[in-house]
C-alpha cells in the first residue's frame, strides 16, 4: 500500500512486494548498458548533422541556381550538358555546337556530307535555351525526375524545318545519282542477230527521301545521316524480239554497190556479202513512239569500208559518206540487190605555167573560167609559179545522174552522139560557139527545160532549149541544146551552118533533133562536151 506522508521528519518504512523486489535486482547489472545507449545517440546525432550540413549546402547551391534563374544541373540538349548556365550563355552554348552539326546523306557507299541548314533545318537557340530553364520549376518537374529518370534531363532542341530547301538541296544532288536506263537493241554477230536486254537505270526518288526527313527530322539529326531513296528508271525498249527476225531475214542477201563516175564515164561494182555489212547494221528507236524502229547503217564503220573502196579507185575519188550508206541501207532493207552510188572528184591545185591565163587554164581542165575566178578570190592575173585552186568538176553536176543516159559532144567535129544504156542512140551534126563566145569544154548535165528560150543580148528565141552549165556561176544566163533560133520571131538563124561553129556559146541542132533531144534527156542526164 502507498506510504503515508511523514511529516514529522521520521524515515518512513514500507511494504514491497517480493515481485517487485526480484525485478529490481534483476535490472541492476543492466545499468551499464544505458550508458552505451547514449554513446551511440551521441554518433546518431553527429550524422545528422552532417546530414543536415550537406542538405543544407546542396540545398543552398540548387536554391541559388534556383534562384538565380539558372538551368538545373544534368540537364542538356543536343547532347551538351547546360546546368549552371544562364539562357543566354545556354543559347550561345547551343549554337555553336549547331554549328558543328552535320547529316550524311547516304546511298550505298557513296555520302554526301552537308549541314543541317542545307537541309532545311534551322535551330531556335533561343527558345531551346527557354526550355532548358524551365525543367525541374514545377512539382510535375520533380515527378518527371522520379518517373522518366535520366531521359528526364534531355531537352528536344526546338527548331524549323523547311522543305523547299531540302527539295532544292536533293534536286542538286540527283543528277549524280541518276543511271540512264538502256534500251534493248540487235547485236549482230558472225552474221546472226540476237537481242541485248534492256536495263533499267535509276533515279533519286525525292518525295519518298523528303518523307523520310519530314517525317522525324530530330532523328535524322541525331543519328546523323539520312538514307537517300532511289527508284528504277525502266527502259523505254524492253522488247526487240521482232527487231531481230527482221535483222536475221534481212542477213539472207548479198548487195552489190554499183558506183557510177560520171565525169570518166565508169561504172564499179562490189558486191558486199552479209558477214560483212551486218557489223554496220544498227537499231534506231524512236523515243515517241517505242514500238517502231527502223535500221540504219553505222555510219563510222561503213566509212572506213568504204575507205578501202576509194583506194581502189585512185585519182583523189571519192563515195559520199552520207550518201553511200544511206543508199546500202535502203537496199539491205528492201532487200534489193544492189544500192547505187556516185563517185566524186576533190578540188585541185594548178601551178601557173609560162603563158597560161585563166581562160587556157580552164579550158584544159573542163572548168568555165568563172567558176576558177570565183574559187580564187583577190587573184586579179597570173605569174609564173603561182599556185591555184581548180574547183571540182562536181561543182557543175549539180543533179543525180541519170543512169544509162549520156549525151557526147565534140568541139572539134561538131557533131553529136546520144547514148542510152551504152548503145548509141542517136548521131548528129551539130554547131558549137565562135572563137569569141566559145563553147566550154567539161561534164555537165541537163538542168532545165524551156519550149522556146530567150536570150537578151543577142535577141533569139531558141526552141527546145536545155540548159546544160552556167558560164558565170553568179549568174542565171545559161548555155545549152536548143534547134534552129529565130530573130524578131520571123527571121530563122543558121538552117545551112550545122556542123559549123555559129553560136554564142550553146549547142545546135536541127529543130526537129532538138526536139526529140528535149522529149528524150530529162534533168540530170550528162553532158560531156569535149574538145
Amino acid at each position: 500500500m502507498p506510504a503515508k506522508d511523514n511529516r514529522s521528519g521520521q524515515p518512513n518504512t514500507s511494504y514491497t512486494p517480493i515481485a517487485q523486489q526480484q525485478t529490481e535486482l534483476w535490472l541492476q547489472p543492466v545499468a551499464p548498458r544505458r550508458r552505451g545507449r547514449r554513446a551511440v545517440s551521441a554518433l546518431l546525432l553527429l550524422a545528422l548533422f552532417a546530414l543536415t550540413v550537406v542538405a543544407g549546402v546542396v540545398g543552398g547551391g540548387l536554391l541559388y541556381v534556383y534562384s538565380r534563374g539558372r538551368i538545373l544541373p544534368g540537364v542538356s540538349a543536343l547532347g551538351v550538358p547546360l546546368g549552371g548556365q544562364t539562357p543566354t550563355e545556354a543559347a550561345a552554348t547551343l549554337s555553336t555546337r549547331w554549328d558543328e552539326q552535320s547529316v550524311t546523306l547516304r546511298d550505298g557507299e557513296r555520302t554526301w556530307l552537308l549541314r543541317p541548314d542545307e537541309l532545311g533545318m534551322t535551330l531556335d537557340a533561343a527558345a531551346t535555351a527557354r526550355a532548358a530553364t524551365t525543367k525541374g520549376r514545377s512539382f510535375d518537374g520533380v515527378r518527371d525526375v522520379v518517373t522518366q529518370r535520366a531521359d528526364w534531363f534531355t531537352v528536344a532542341p526546338v527548331w524549323a524545318y523547311d522543305a523547299a530547301t531540302a527539295e532544292r538541296t536533293l534536286a542538286q544532288i540527283a543528277p549524280q545519282l541518276a543511271v540512264a536506263a538502256t534500251d534493248a537493241t540487235v547485236r549482230v554477230t558472225g552474221g546472226q542477230a540476237e537481242a541485248v536486254p534492256a536495263a533499267d537505270g535509276r533515279a533519286l526518288d525525292a518525295a519518298a527521301t523528303l518523307a523520310a526527313l519530314a517525317a522525324d527530322p530530330a532523328r535524322v539529326l541525331m543519328d546523323g545521316q539520312l538514307a537517300l531513296v532511289t527508284r528504277p528508271v525502266p527502259a523505254a525498249v524492253q522488247d526487240v524480239s521482232a527487231a531481230v527476225s527482221e535483222a536475221n531475214r534481212l542477213l539472207s542477201h548479198t548487195v552489190t554497190l554499183e558506183a557510177y563516175d560520171p565525169l570518166t564515164d565508169e561504172r564499179f561494182s562490189w558486191p558486199i556479202a552479209p558477214a560483212v555489212w551486218s557489223e554496220w547494221l544498227r537499231l534506231s528507236i524512236d523515243p515517241t513512239a517505242p514500238t517502231d524502229y527502223r535500221w540504219a547503217l553505222d555510219q563510222q564503220i561503213a566509212a572506213a569500208y568504204l575507205d578501202t573502196l576509194e583506194a581502189a579507185m585512185g585519182d583523189g575519188r571519192y563515195l559520199s559518206e552520207e550518201e553511200t550508206p544511206a543508199a546500202l541501207s535502203t537496199a539491205i532493207q528492201t532487200q534489193q540487190p544492189t544500192a547505187a552510188a556516185r563517185v566524186y572528184h576533190p578540188e585541185s591545185r594548178h601551178v601557173v605555167q609560162s603563158g597560161e591565163t585563166l581562160s587556157s587554164i580552164g579550158y584544159d581542165y573542163g572548168i568555165p573560167y568563172p567558176w576558177i575566178q570565183q574559187a580564187n578570190p583577190g587573184v586579179e592575173s597570173l605569174s609564173v609559179g603561182q599556185e591555184i585552186v581548180i574547183p571540182s568538176p562536181d561543182a557543175l553536176l549539180p543533179l543525180p545522174p541519170v543512169p544509162g543516159k549520156r549525151i557526147v559532144v565534140s568541139i572539134s567535129q561538131q557533131r553529136t552522139w546520144v547514148y542510152e544504156n551504152g548503145h548509141l542512140k542517136w548521131e548528129w551534126p551539130a554547131s558549137t560557139g565562135i572563137d569569141s563566145s566559145p563553147t566550154a569544154p567539161g561534164v555537165f548535165q541537163i538542168q532545165s527545160h524551156e519550149p522556146n528560150a530567150y536570150a537578151g543580148n543577142w535577141d533569139l528565141w531558141m526552141p527546145s532549149f536545155m540548159g546544160i552549165y552556167r558560164p558565170v556561176p553568179t549568174s542565171e544566163f545559161m548555155n545549152g541544146f536548143h534547134g534552129f533560133p529565130t530573130r524578131g520571131r520571123a527571121q530563122l538563124l543558121w538552117t545551112g551552118d550545122l556542123g559549123h561553129q555559129v553560136t554564142y556559146g550553146c549547142i545546135l541542132l536541127s529543130s526537129e533533133n532538138a526536139q526529140l533531144l528535149y522529149e528524150w534527156a530529162e534533168e540530170g542526164v550528162v553532158v560531156e562536151v569535149q574538145r
